[in-house]
């Protein structure tokens, strides 16, 4: 049986993390994806891949490679579809860490983790529908490359 998952990820383009807890939140999700994930890109032979993820020129390109860097191809998709989820779900973050931060009551961070959770797994659909036919991803896969989408937008 092939092998169809990710060995590396690289965030090439991202920006540093605005926080140390950006930073756990960017490489907790880099861990847990690399522990345990399903990628099988169309036509791309057999893995396992690494994968170089960036914005360029307002798209997100999702750079896939053989393990050993090799060149395979590159996604393109709009980010249009994604942006409100972004924007929402970087907000919740903010508002996550402040609430933990200033030792909120556990009432308020269970809500805004809820929020968070439910963004979440609107974004994993979402990218799972738009690699459909391209990049077939199971949906812990995908909300955690979700996160990784967002970080490459968090501003310094």
């Amino acid at each position: 049986m092939p092998d169809r998952h990710l060995v590396r990820i690289e965030l090439p383009d991202a920006p540093p993390p605005p926080s140390a807890y950006a930073e756990a939140d960017r490489r907790q999700a880099i861990e847990d994806l690399l522990r345990g994930n399903r990628f099988d890109p169309a036509g791309m032979g057999e893995g396992p891949f690494a994968l170089h993820l960036m914005v360029r020129e307002g798209r997100l390109v999702l750079d896939v490679r053989r393990a050993d860097d090799v060149a395979l191809r590159a996604i393109v998709l709009s980010l249009g579809p994604f942006r409100r989820l972004i924007k929402d779900y970087l907000m919740l973050v903010e508002n996550h860490e402040e609430a933990v931060t200033h030792g909120a009551m556990e009432a308020r961070v269970q809500a805004i983790d809820m929020g968070r959770r439910g963004l979440h797994n609107e974004a994993a659909e979402l990218l799972m529908s738009r690699l459909e036919g391209r990049i077939a991803v199971d949906f812990e896969t995908a909300r955690r490359l979700f996160t990784l989408i967002a970080a490459l937008h968090q501003r310094v």
